[in-house]
């Protein structure tokens, strides 16, 4: 019995701190989303306009273009092997909220 529970005690904590707070690689940026369009760089179907930057988007999950022209914060993941060619940081949004 003291076997098992000392088992269940270091699953328990080995699954507490690999779910953690969340993925580090997940952050917040906020703006407006717009249609890409025809770009030089030529990948993300929207662009988020910050104060200071522009940031390529997609997603797998949300429909970006019901956010088209609005103020929001997203929630998304940096691409990894961008930015290419002088283009801008590329994320994944997995969350949009309206400011």
């Amino acid at each position: 019995m003291k076997l098992f529970s000392a088992f269940a005690i270091t699953v328990l904590v080995l699954v507490t701190t690999s779910c953690g707070s969340g993925n580090s690689d997940h952050n917040q940026y906020s703006g407006t989303i717009e249609a890409a369009g025809i770009t030089s760089y030529q990948y993300g179907t929207h662009r988020l306009l910050a104060a200071n930057d522009v940031f390529a988007l997609k997603s797998d999950s949300i429909d970006l273009s019901e956010y088209e022209g609005r103020e929001v914060i997203i929630t998304a993941e940096k691409i990894e092997g961008y930015p290419i060619e002088g283009g801008p940081v590329y994320l994944n949004v997995t969350k949009v909220k309206e400011q």
